[in-house]
């Protein structure tokens, strides 16, 4: 297996490359446009871990045991059907 070697030239041209392109050739969101973004973001997130909740409480956790007290709303009917 070859050995690679660290040319530090190359590193520093790597470094100030990449600088200039962050500075000079990203557009970067504008802070009314960030905002908007975190706002789509936290909506979805509310949405989605809505969604497991309901899962959560109509399927229930029915792994733990005879000593878990919630069984969701399936444990629930199940109670009054049994």
């Amino acid at each position: 297996m070859p050995k690679r070697t660290i040319n530090v030239a190359s590193f520093k041209t790597y470094l100030s490359e990449s600088y200039n392109e962050l500075v000079h050739k990203v557009s970067w969101p504008t802070w009314k446009e960030l905002q908007s973004s975190a706002i789509v973001v936290l909506v979805a997130a509310l949405i989605v871990s809505f969604i497991i909740f309901l899962m959560d409480y109509i399927f229930g956790v029915q792994n733990m045991g005879d000593s878990n007290p919630w069984k969701g709303l399936l444990g629930f009917i199940y109670k009054f059907i049994a």
